[in-house]
Protein backbone atom coordinates (compact mmCIF):
# COMPACT_ATOMS: atom_id res chain seq x y z
CA UNK A 1 0.00 0.00 0.00
CA UNK A 2 2.82 2.59 1.00
CA UNK A 3 4.59 1.70 -2.44
CA UNK A 4 1.20 2.09 -3.92
CA UNK A 5 1.51 5.75 -2.36
CA UNK A 6 4.67 6.31 -3.09
CA UNK A 7 4.01 5.63 -7.12
CA UNK A 8 1.33 7.81 -7.41
CA UNK A 9 2.87 10.75 -5.40
CA UNK A 10 5.83 10.28 -7.86
CA UNK A 11 3.44 10.51 -10.83
CA UNK A 12 2.21 13.63 -9.75
CA UNK A 13 5.49 15.20 -9.22
CA UNK A 14 6.24 13.73 -12.88
CA UNK A 15 2.54 15.15 -14.08
CA UNK A 16 3.96 18.97 -12.16
CA UNK A 17 6.89 18.76 -13.72
CA UNK A 18 6.25 18.41 -17.15
CA UNK A 19 3.59 21.15 -17.05
CA UNK A 20 5.73 23.41 -15.70
CA UNK A 21 8.25 22.36 -18.37
CA UNK A 22 5.32 23.06 -20.89
CA UNK A 23 4.43 26.66 -19.22
CA UNK A 24 8.14 27.56 -19.64
CA UNK A 25 8.11 26.18 -23.35
CA UNK A 26 5.39 28.06 -23.86
CA UNK A 27 6.60 31.77 -22.48
CA UNK A 28 9.92 30.90 -24.03
CA UNK A 29 7.90 30.77 -27.78
CA UNK A 30 5.77 33.43 -26.55
CA UNK A 31 8.63 35.99 -25.85
CA UNK A 32 10.50 34.60 -29.35
CA UNK A 33 7.36 35.53 -30.95
CA UNK A 34 7.28 38.48 -29.54
CA UNK A 35 10.96 40.03 -30.23
CA UNK A 36 10.10 38.80 -33.70
CA UNK A 37 7.02 40.69 -33.89
CA UNK A 38 8.79 43.91 -32.68
CA UNK A 39 11.63 43.95 -34.34
CA UNK A 40 9.71 43.78 -37.64
CA UNK A 41 7.75 46.75 -36.80
CA UNK A 42 10.68 48.67 -35.84
CA UNK A 43 13.04 48.01 -38.44
CA UNK A 44 10.54 47.05 -41.49
CA UNK A 45 10.37 50.14 -44.61
CA UNK A 46 7.89 52.14 -43.08
CA UNK A 47 5.60 53.84 -46.37
CA UNK A 48 6.05 57.22 -47.31
CA UNK A 49 3.16 58.76 -48.97
CA UNK A 50 2.90 62.39 -51.31
CA UNK A 51 -0.48 63.64 -50.21
CA UNK A 52 0.23 66.46 -52.21
CA UNK A 53 1.70 69.48 -53.60
CA UNK A 54 1.63 72.77 -55.28
CA UNK A 55 3.60 74.52 -57.34
CA UNK A 56 4.06 78.56 -57.10
CA UNK A 57 2.66 80.91 -59.71
CA UNK A 58 4.51 84.45 -59.36
CA UNK A 59 2.33 87.49 -59.74
CA UNK A 60 1.54 88.92 -63.05
CA UNK A 61 3.79 91.97 -62.82
CA UNK A 62 6.62 89.89 -62.60
CA UNK A 63 6.50 88.52 -65.79
CA UNK A 64 9.25 89.00 -68.05
CA UNK A 65 9.38 89.20 -72.22
CA UNK A 66 12.69 88.32 -73.97
CA UNK A 67 12.67 91.91 -74.70
CA UNK A 68 12.42 92.55 -71.48
CA UNK A 69 14.79 91.09 -70.16
CA UNK A 70 17.60 92.16 -72.56
CA UNK A 71 15.73 95.70 -71.88
CA UNK A 72 16.76 95.18 -68.60
CA UNK A 73 20.59 93.72 -69.16
CA UNK A 74 21.08 96.88 -71.53
CA UNK A 75 19.67 99.85 -68.84
CA UNK A 76 21.41 98.29 -66.22
CA UNK A 77 25.12 99.55 -67.69
CA UNK A 78 26.93 96.04 -66.94
CA UNK A 79 27.35 94.36 -69.70
CA UNK A 80 29.30 95.09 -72.63
CA UNK A 81 27.58 94.69 -76.23
CA UNK A 82 29.52 91.61 -76.98
CA UNK A 83 27.81 89.67 -73.83
CA UNK A 84 24.20 91.82 -74.88
CA UNK A 85 24.97 90.19 -78.05
CA UNK A 86 25.33 86.70 -76.15
CA UNK A 87 22.49 87.15 -74.02
CA UNK A 88 20.48 88.02 -77.00
CA UNK A 89 21.26 84.46 -78.83
CA UNK A 90 20.99 82.50 -75.60
CA UNK A 91 17.34 83.46 -74.73
CA UNK A 92 16.41 83.14 -78.34
CA UNK A 93 17.59 79.22 -78.18
CA UNK A 94 17.50 78.42 -74.50
CA UNK A 95 14.10 77.08 -74.78
CA UNK A 96 12.55 79.45 -72.19
CA UNK A 97 9.33 81.10 -73.58
CA UNK A 98 7.63 84.56 -73.36
CA UNK A 99 6.17 84.50 -70.09
CA UNK A 100 8.70 83.31 -67.43
CA UNK A 101 8.64 85.54 -64.38
CA UNK A 102 11.47 87.40 -62.97
CA UNK A 103 11.76 88.79 -59.28
CA UNK A 104 11.02 92.66 -58.52
CA UNK A 105 14.49 93.55 -57.67
CA UNK A 106 15.74 92.34 -61.23
CA UNK A 107 12.80 93.72 -62.87
CA UNK A 108 13.65 97.29 -61.35
CA UNK A 109 15.81 100.22 -62.76
CA UNK A 110 18.03 100.06 -61.81
CA UNK A 111 18.10 96.37 -60.73
CA UNK A 112 17.79 96.33 -56.93
CA UNK A 113 19.96 93.12 -55.57
CA UNK A 114 19.30 94.16 -52.00
CA UNK A 115 18.64 91.49 -48.85
CA UNK A 116 15.47 93.01 -48.49
CA UNK A 117 14.21 92.30 -52.36
CA UNK A 118 15.72 88.71 -51.38
CA UNK A 119 13.46 87.95 -48.53
CA UNK A 120 10.45 89.35 -50.33
CA UNK A 121 11.11 86.91 -53.32
CA UNK A 122 11.76 84.10 -50.61
CA UNK A 123 8.78 85.17 -48.83
CA UNK A 124 6.42 85.20 -51.11
CA UNK A 125 7.48 81.58 -53.21
CA UNK A 126 7.63 79.75 -49.42
CA UNK A 127 4.73 80.98 -48.10
CA UNK A 128 2.15 80.87 -50.99
CA UNK A 129 3.57 77.25 -51.68
CA UNK A 130 3.54 75.90 -47.81
CA UNK A 131 -0.17 77.80 -47.38
CA UNK A 132 -1.85 75.94 -50.81
CA UNK A 133 -0.45 72.56 -49.80
CA UNK A 134 -2.08 72.23 -46.36
CA UNK A 135 -4.86 74.52 -47.78
CA UNK A 136 -5.06 71.56 -50.23
CA UNK A 137 -4.78 68.81 -47.31
CA UNK A 138 -6.85 70.55 -44.89
CA UNK A 139 -3.80 70.16 -42.22
CA UNK A 140 -2.92 73.29 -39.66
CA UNK A 141 0.58 74.50 -39.49
CA UNK A 142 0.67 73.67 -36.08
CA UNK A 143 -0.13 69.87 -36.20
CA UNK A 144 3.64 69.94 -39.72
CA UNK A 145 5.71 67.60 -37.68
CA UNK A 146 9.00 68.26 -39.89
CA UNK A 147 9.63 71.00 -42.33
CA UNK A 148 12.76 70.64 -44.68
CA UNK A 149 13.89 73.52 -46.93
CA UNK A 150 16.31 73.78 -50.13
CA UNK A 151 17.27 76.56 -51.66
CA UNK A 152 21.42 76.94 -52.90
CA UNK A 153 22.05 80.57 -53.10
CA UNK A 154 20.08 82.12 -50.86
CA UNK A 155 20.20 81.42 -47.29
CA UNK A 156 19.69 84.68 -44.76
CA UNK A 157 19.70 84.37 -40.93
CA UNK A 158 17.03 83.32 -39.53
CA UNK A 159 17.27 80.36 -42.08
CA UNK A 160 14.15 80.07 -44.75
CA UNK A 161 12.71 77.12 -42.69
CA UNK A 162 12.79 79.71 -39.35
CA UNK A 163 10.94 81.85 -41.46
CA UNK A 164 8.50 79.62 -42.29
CA UNK A 165 7.83 78.29 -38.87
CA UNK A 166 7.73 81.68 -37.62
CA UNK A 167 5.40 83.30 -40.24
CA UNK A 168 2.52 80.29 -39.89
CA UNK A 169 3.24 79.87 -36.25
CA UNK A 170 4.37 76.74 -36.29
CA UNK A 171 4.80 74.36 -32.43
CA UNK A 172 7.99 75.05 -30.59
CA UNK A 173 9.26 71.15 -31.19
CA UNK A 174 8.53 70.93 -35.10
CA UNK A 175 12.01 69.33 -36.60
CA UNK A 176 13.28 71.76 -39.04
CA UNK A 177 15.93 71.76 -41.51
CA UNK A 178 17.89 73.95 -44.13
CA UNK A 179 19.55 72.32 -46.83
CA UNK A 180 22.32 74.98 -49.22
CA UNK A 181 24.46 75.08 -51.90
CA UNK A 182 23.21 71.90 -53.21
CA UNK A 183 22.48 72.93 -56.57
CA UNK A 184 19.17 71.97 -58.57
CA UNK A 185 18.89 68.51 -57.59
CA UNK A 186 18.62 69.57 -53.97
CA UNK A 187 14.73 68.45 -54.31
CA UNK A 188 15.06 64.83 -54.33
CA UNK A 189 18.08 65.44 -51.99
CA UNK A 190 15.24 66.86 -49.44
CA UNK A 191 12.69 64.11 -50.72
CA UNK A 192 15.18 61.70 -49.33
CA UNK A 193 16.15 63.70 -46.25
CA UNK A 194 12.22 63.27 -45.21
CA UNK A 195 11.73 59.72 -46.16
CA UNK A 196 15.04 58.71 -44.00
CA UNK A 197 13.30 61.06 -40.75
CA UNK A 198 9.85 59.28 -41.52
CA UNK A 199 11.79 56.09 -41.07
CA UNK A 200 13.01 56.92 -37.76
CA UNK A 201 9.75 58.65 -36.76
CA UNK A 202 6.32 56.87 -36.69
CA UNK A 203 3.01 58.61 -37.26
CA UNK A 204 4.40 61.56 -38.79
CA UNK A 205 4.17 64.18 -41.70
CA UNK A 206 6.83 66.43 -43.29
CA UNK A 207 6.63 69.90 -45.72
CA UNK A 208 9.31 69.84 -48.31
CA UNK A 209 10.18 73.00 -49.90
CA UNK A 210 12.47 73.55 -52.83
CA UNK A 211 12.96 76.95 -54.66
CA UNK A 212 16.09 78.93 -55.76
CA UNK A 213 16.46 82.90 -55.32
CA UNK A 214 17.07 85.14 -58.10
CA UNK A 215 17.09 88.64 -56.62
CA UNK A 216 20.67 88.31 -55.21
CA UNK A 217 22.40 86.12 -57.78
CA UNK A 218 22.27 87.87 -60.39
CA UNK A 219 25.43 88.30 -62.04
CA UNK A 220 26.82 91.39 -63.29
CA UNK A 221 29.94 90.78 -65.33
CA UNK A 222 31.20 89.95 -68.61
CA UNK A 223 32.46 86.28 -68.16
CA UNK A 224 30.29 84.15 -70.93
CA UNK A 225 30.27 81.01 -68.63
CA UNK A 226 28.60 82.83 -65.86
CA UNK A 227 25.99 85.01 -67.70
CA UNK A 228 24.06 81.20 -69.19
CA UNK A 229 22.43 81.55 -65.28
CA UNK A 230 20.81 84.77 -66.15
CA UNK A 231 19.28 83.63 -69.11
CA UNK A 232 18.08 80.31 -67.62
CA UNK A 233 16.95 80.36 -64.07
CA UNK A 234 13.93 82.44 -63.35
CA UNK A 235 11.48 82.38 -60.25
CA UNK A 236 9.69 79.14 -58.94
CA UNK A 237 9.37 76.78 -56.07
CA UNK A 238 7.16 73.83 -54.77
CA UNK A 239 5.44 72.47 -51.55
CA UNK A 240 5.08 68.71 -50.69
CA UNK A 241 3.09 67.03 -48.10
CA UNK A 242 4.82 63.65 -47.17
CA UNK A 243 3.50 61.44 -44.10
CA UNK A 244 3.83 57.82 -43.21
CA UNK A 245 0.65 57.61 -41.45
CA UNK A 246 -1.84 54.62 -42.38
CA UNK A 247 -4.58 56.52 -42.23
CA UNK A 248 -2.87 58.79 -45.20
CA UNK A 249 -2.63 55.87 -47.36
CA UNK A 250 -6.65 56.78 -48.77
CA UNK A 251 -5.63 60.06 -49.48
CA UNK A 252 -2.47 59.88 -50.87
CA UNK A 253 -1.52 60.49 -54.14
CA UNK A 254 1.72 58.47 -54.58
CA UNK A 255 3.79 56.11 -52.93
CA UNK A 256 7.99 56.86 -52.62
CA UNK A 257 9.65 53.49 -54.17
CA UNK A 258 13.07 54.83 -54.83
CA UNK A 259 15.70 57.69 -54.06
CA UNK A 260 19.02 57.16 -55.90
CA UNK A 261 21.71 59.45 -55.52
CA UNK A 262 24.66 59.72 -57.35
CA UNK A 263 27.42 62.12 -56.13
CA UNK A 264 31.09 62.47 -58.89
CA UNK A 265 32.76 65.31 -56.15
CA UNK A 266 35.65 63.48 -55.46
CA UNK A 267 36.67 64.16 -59.15
CA UNK A 268 37.88 67.80 -59.51
CA UNK A 269 36.70 68.10 -62.95
CA UNK A 270 32.77 67.22 -61.71
CA UNK A 271 33.40 69.60 -58.43
CA UNK A 272 34.79 72.64 -60.32
CA UNK A 273 31.92 72.36 -63.18
CA UNK A 274 29.16 74.50 -61.71
CA UNK A 275 30.89 77.14 -59.61
CA UNK A 276 30.50 79.92 -57.44
CA UNK A 277 32.96 82.54 -57.61
CA UNK A 278 34.45 85.93 -58.59
CA UNK A 279 35.23 87.11 -62.09
CA UNK A 280 38.02 88.96 -63.21
CA UNK A 281 36.87 91.77 -61.82
CA UNK A 282 35.29 90.70 -58.42
CA UNK A 283 31.57 90.33 -59.57
CA UNK A 284 30.23 86.94 -58.14
CA UNK A 285 27.98 84.50 -60.87
CA UNK A 286 28.12 80.94 -60.86
CA UNK A 287 30.53 79.34 -63.61
CA UNK A 288 29.27 76.63 -65.76
CA UNK A 289 32.44 74.79 -67.72
CA UNK A 290 31.95 73.83 -71.30
CA UNK A 291 32.43 70.17 -70.05
CA UNK A 292 29.03 70.00 -68.09
CA UNK A 293 27.28 68.08 -70.43
CA UNK A 294 29.89 65.25 -70.47
CA UNK A 295 30.36 65.42 -66.59
CA UNK A 296 26.20 65.20 -66.75
CA UNK A 297 26.32 62.49 -68.82
CA UNK A 298 28.95 60.51 -66.97
CA UNK A 299 26.54 61.38 -63.34
CA UNK A 300 23.60 59.88 -65.66
CA UNK A 301 24.87 56.94 -66.21
CA UNK A 302 26.45 55.66 -62.73
CA UNK A 303 23.17 57.06 -61.08
CA UNK A 304 20.79 54.54 -63.55
CA UNK A 305 23.62 51.60 -63.03
CA UNK A 306 21.96 51.69 -59.45
CA UNK A 307 18.84 52.60 -60.55
CA UNK A 308 18.07 50.17 -63.29
CA UNK A 309 18.28 46.58 -61.01
CA UNK A 310 15.30 48.21 -58.84
CA UNK A 311 12.54 49.05 -61.75
CA UNK A 312 13.38 47.58 -65.18
CA UNK A 313 11.74 44.32 -65.96
CA UNK A 314 13.59 41.35 -65.71
CA UNK A 315 14.53 41.11 -69.88
CA UNK A 316 15.92 44.59 -69.83
CA UNK A 317 18.06 43.77 -66.82
CA UNK A 318 19.40 40.39 -68.73
CA UNK A 319 20.20 42.55 -71.93
CA UNK A 320 22.42 44.76 -69.93
CA UNK A 321 24.12 42.29 -68.31
CA UNK A 322 24.76 40.08 -71.62
CA UNK A 323 26.37 43.10 -73.32
CA UNK A 324 28.09 43.94 -69.91
CA UNK A 325 29.99 40.19 -69.87
CA UNK A 326 30.60 40.20 -73.92
CA UNK A 327 32.45 43.74 -73.51
CA UNK A 328 34.43 43.45 -70.41
CA UNK A 329 34.99 39.80 -70.10
CA UNK A 330 34.44 38.12 -73.41
CA UNK A 331 36.54 41.39 -75.00
CA UNK A 332 33.87 41.65 -77.84
CA UNK A 333 33.60 45.43 -79.18
CA UNK A 334 30.47 46.99 -78.79
CA UNK A 335 28.38 50.20 -77.66
CA UNK A 336 27.26 49.72 -73.99
CA UNK A 337 23.38 48.76 -73.86
CA UNK A 338 21.23 51.27 -73.09
CA UNK A 339 18.68 49.70 -70.93
CA UNK A 340 15.10 51.07 -72.17
CA UNK A 341 13.53 53.50 -68.90
CA UNK A 342 10.56 53.34 -71.33
CA UNK A 343 9.56 49.76 -69.80
CA UNK A 344 9.99 51.19 -66.82
CA UNK A 345 8.24 54.79 -66.24
CA UNK A 346 5.01 55.87 -67.75
CA UNK A 347 5.84 59.42 -66.64
CA UNK A 348 9.36 60.90 -67.06
CA UNK A 349 10.12 64.55 -65.38
CA UNK A 350 13.49 65.78 -66.06
CA UNK A 351 14.82 68.69 -64.64
CA UNK A 352 14.68 71.58 -66.64
CA UNK A 353 18.19 73.17 -66.88
CA UNK A 354 18.24 74.07 -70.52
CA UNK A 355 16.98 73.15 -73.79
CA UNK A 356 20.37 71.27 -74.13
CA UNK A 357 19.64 68.89 -71.35
CA UNK A 358 15.95 67.72 -72.25
CA UNK A 359 17.83 66.90 -75.76
CA UNK A 360 20.43 65.15 -74.50
CA UNK A 361 18.24 63.24 -71.60
CA UNK A 362 15.87 62.26 -74.58
CA UNK A 363 19.57 60.96 -76.81
CA UNK A 364 21.13 59.33 -74.40
CA UNK A 365 17.62 57.60 -72.30
CA UNK A 366 16.13 56.41 -75.90
CA UNK A 367 13.00 58.34 -74.94
CA UNK A 368 9.76 59.51 -76.78
CA UNK A 369 9.25 63.12 -77.83
CA UNK A 370 5.83 62.68 -76.15
CA UNK A 371 7.53 61.75 -72.62
CA UNK A 372 9.83 64.63 -72.79
CA UNK A 373 6.93 66.92 -73.92
CA UNK A 374 6.27 67.82 -70.17
CA UNK A 375 9.43 68.86 -69.50
CA UNK A 376 9.81 71.14 -72.58
CA UNK A 377 6.67 72.28 -71.90
CA UNK A 378 7.44 73.72 -67.96
CA UNK A 379 11.15 75.17 -69.56
CA UNK A 380 9.02 76.93 -72.04
CA UNK A 381 6.52 78.48 -69.37
CA UNK A 382 8.57 78.82 -66.44
CA UNK A 383 12.10 78.61 -67.21
CA UNK A 384 14.91 76.75 -65.07
CA UNK A 385 13.34 77.02 -61.74
CA UNK A 386 16.29 74.60 -60.11
CA UNK A 387 15.42 72.24 -57.38
CA UNK A 388 11.73 72.96 -57.97
CA UNK A 389 11.49 72.31 -61.84
CA UNK A 390 10.38 67.96 -61.23
CA UNK A 391 7.33 69.38 -59.63
CA UNK A 392 6.13 71.94 -62.57
CA UNK A 393 6.93 68.78 -64.95
CA UNK A 394 4.55 66.84 -62.32
CA UNK A 395 1.73 69.90 -62.17
CA UNK A 396 1.86 69.43 -66.29
CA UNK A 397 1.05 65.84 -66.74
CA UNK A 398 -1.30 65.79 -64.14
CA UNK A 399 -3.01 68.71 -65.67
CA UNK A 400 -3.41 68.27 -69.23
CA UNK A 401 -2.75 64.33 -68.91
CA UNK A 402 -3.53 63.08 -65.95
CA UNK A 403 -1.48 60.15 -64.13
CA UNK A 404 -3.51 56.71 -63.68
CA UNK A 405 -3.36 54.63 -61.25
CA UNK A 406 -0.25 52.16 -60.76
CA UNK A 407 1.59 54.70 -63.13
CA UNK A 408 5.02 55.27 -62.37
CA UNK A 409 6.81 58.04 -62.13
CA UNK A 410 10.27 59.29 -62.74
CA UNK A 411 11.85 62.25 -61.44
CA UNK A 412 15.41 62.88 -62.12
CA UNK A 413 17.85 66.18 -61.84
CA UNK A 414 21.38 67.41 -61.49
CA UNK A 415 22.84 69.50 -59.79
CA UNK A 416 26.18 71.33 -58.52
CA UNK A 417 28.62 68.64 -57.04
CA UNK A 418 28.18 67.28 -59.67
CA UNK A 419 25.32 65.22 -58.72
CA UNK A 420 22.78 63.51 -60.61
CA UNK A 421 19.35 62.48 -58.32
CA UNK A 422 16.76 60.19 -58.60
CA UNK A 423 13.05 59.68 -57.38
CA UNK A 424 10.45 57.51 -58.49
CA UNK A 425 7.00 57.71 -57.27
CA UNK A 426 3.98 55.39 -57.84
CA UNK A 427 0.45 56.38 -58.10
CA UNK A 428 -2.15 55.08 -56.02
CA UNK A 429 -5.26 56.32 -57.81
CA UNK A 430 -6.57 58.27 -60.42
CA UNK A 431 -4.60 61.87 -60.60
CA UNK A 432 -6.55 64.67 -62.50
CA UNK A 433 -5.21 67.61 -60.55
CA UNK A 434 -5.70 70.87 -62.31
CA UNK A 435 -2.97 73.46 -61.55
CA UNK A 436 -3.45 76.86 -60.95
CA UNK A 437 -0.01 77.20 -62.69
CA UNK A 438 -0.49 75.32 -65.84
CA UNK A 439 -4.50 76.65 -66.43
CA UNK A 440 -3.83 79.90 -68.44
Amino acid sequence: MVMLDELWDLWALAQQEELQHSLLTAVAVCTALAAVVTAYIFTRARPVYLLNYSVYKPPEEWRASHDQFLEISRLCGAFDDASIAFQTKLVANGGLGQDTYLPEGVLARPPQPTMANARKEAEMVLFDSVRDVLRATNLHPRNVDIVIVNCSLFNPTPSLSAMIVHHFKMRPNVITYNLSGMGCSAGIISIGLAKELLQMYPNKNCVVVSTENITQNWYFGNERSMLIPNCLFRVGGAAMLLSNKATDYWRAKYELQHVVRTHLGASDESYNCVYQREDENGKVGVHLSKDLMTIAGRSLKANITTLGPLVLPFSEQLLFLANLVSRKVLGMKGKSYVPDFKKAFEHVCIHTGGRGVIDEMEKQLRMTPALMQPSRDALHRYGNVSSSSIWYVLASIETKKGVKRGDRVWQIAFGSGFKCNSAVWRALRHVHTQHEAWLD
